[in-house]
């Protein structure tokens, strides 16, 4: 792709998140890191000497991010063993629920069940303690680049709970939505007032509603499938009621990633209009790295100031991917979306749970040079 001097002169680097090189966050975890969860479970380290090796990789996984060229950094998510069941848990009026839910991954090897672990609501919820808030004051004291905070998306405390209504407090959809969104708004303004000014909404319930057979069987469960997004849409936004101005938020649209698999299929035509132009963030990080993901057609549903950050490196293997594929692709996107409206990033986390994906520390560096490299050659 060649893009003309002068166009690439008016894009000036961007200052405010979404950056042109990005990354949704989740890094995979060091051999040390896994040791030390191993070794606190069986009672033979302290949680002070766990978060120590944590601290000593978040540090180093720091260095990593900016050495490649990224204007945010992650923690890695390093303390968590889950992507949002950690968060999740932490809710008041939230518990483990005693039995798992099953949920069937699919990859180039074949089918992955995945025991995922369920939540029950026993209480109202309620918010006491700042959510992660240790961690990012952690993160922010060793980060030279923007430091970002990733949280899973108010809507999958809907998605992951299972039979949450039984013996809850609450008597439907709407009436916990409700709290869902003052619990989140709260957490989101004590997050602002530690300096927080990049937030990511992790969120599989879009992307995966985009497939009929996801669709079909939340309306089975008893909801309506087919205008399920709209009611997330309106609870995020309620989340979001109290964000500080200072605070860019972003959400990344997933379609299941674990050991390299995933659960959905589906382009985003299904949602596209609604969610760009109804959802109050600033923009949208996008799986872009096979066909599953559909066409690009729908970004012309984009509007002027919100920005796609297009999800095309690969995550799920450790092949390098061509930077004039790269550039292609790029090019064939701002076919409908403007290109100074577009970024680039990989399409998910590296290791979105302790298992981490199939590839090695050295190849998630190098994708992640990829992405910054590509982006300033498209970009300037």
């Amino acid at each position: 792709m060649l893009i003309p001097t002068a166009k690439v002169a008016a894009m000036s680097r961007r200052l405010s998140p979404p950056f042109r090189a990005d990354h949704v966050g989740s890094l995979l975890r060091p051999r040390e890191v896994l040791q030390a969860r191993a070794d606190r479970e069986a009672g033979r380290i302290s949680p002070k000497q766990l978060r120590a090796v944590e601290d000593k990789a978040i540090r180093q996984a720091v260095k990593m991010q900016e050495d490649a060229g990224l204007q945010a950094v992650t923690d890695g998510e390093m303390r968590r063993k889950s992507w949002h069941m950690d968060f999740l848990y932490r809710l008041g009026g939230v518990e483990k629920a005693d039995t798992k839910v099953t949920v069937q991954f699919h990859g180039e090897a074949g089918d992955i069940p995945y025991a995922a672990e369920g939540l029950r609501i026993t209480a109202p919820l309620g918010l006491p303690e700042t959510i992660f808030g240790e961690d990012f004051a952690y993160l922010k004291s060793v980060a030279k680049a923007v430091p970002k905070l990733t949280i899973p998306s108010p809507s999958m405390i809907h998605r992951r709970g299972g039979k949450i209504f039984d013996n809850s407090p609450y008597k439907g959809v709407d009436e916990l939505f409700a709290d869902v969104a003052k619990v989140y708004a709260e957490e989101i303004e004590r997050l602002g007032q530690m300096g927080l000014t990049y937030l990511q909404m992790d969120d599989t319930t879009f992307a995966t509603l985009c497939d009929p057979d996801q669709r079909q069987g939340l309306s089975k469960a008893g909801d309506d499938g087919e205008h399920m997004h709209l009611k997330y849409i309106a609870l995020v936004n309620g989340a979001l009621a109290r964000k500080p101005a200072s605070m860019a938020v972003c959400t990344h649209s997933c379609r299941g990633n674990f050991r390299s698999s995933w659960i959905a299929s589906g382009g985003y035509d299904f949602l596209a209009e609604a969610l760009f132009n109804e959802l109050k963030v600033d923009g949208f990080f996008l799986e872009y790295d096979d066909e599953r993901s559909g066409s690009f057609a729908p970004l012309r549903f984009l509007p002027k100031g919100k920005m796609v950050v297009l999800g095309l490196v690969t995550t799920k293997k450790g092949e390098l991917e061509s930077k004039d594929d790269l550039k292609r692709r790029i090019d064939q996107a701002a076919k409908y979306a403007p290109l100074e409206q577009l970024c680039l990033s990989p399409q998910c986390g590296f290791s979105s749970t302790l298992e981490g994906n199939d590839l090695s520390i050295a190849e998630q560096a190098a994708k992640l040079r990829l992405v910054a490299e590509t982006a300033r050659e498209v970009w300037g």
